[in-house]
């Protein structure tokens, strides 16, 4: 697992599989264009929808959720990385957000 910038986020091949772990009442302030919404309460029973042959981008408000999480892929055999900064430094860079 590697913490990585949003710069390195938002340029990312096409192939990654970028998740936003948040919960769904935090989405208001918008998501990474690309991301899924696999919230890190759900990861487990939804371990499924991520195929493991592709790179794992874990996304969460601040990066210490996003973390865990891709610390807990990674034992499960994902190439996962983490988001440092998370959504606050995604958005402070000014960077495009959707809405779920």
């Amino acid at each position: 697992m590697r913490e990585i910038t949003c710069t390195e986020v938002l340029n990312a091949d096409e192939a990654a599989q970028v998740i936003d772990v948040r919960e769904a009442n935090e989405l208001h302030t918008g998501m990474v264009a690309t991301a899924a919404h696999l919230p890190m309460s759900e990861i487990s029973a939804r371990l499924a929808e991520l195929d493991p042959s592709r790179r794992v981008i874990a996304v969460c408000r601040s990066g210490a959720r996003s973390a865990r999480v891709a610390e807990a892929l990674t034992a499960a055999g994902f190439d996962c990385d983490t988001m440092g900064g998370g959504m606050i430094e995604w958005s402070a860079q000014g960077l495009p957000v959707s809405l779920p």
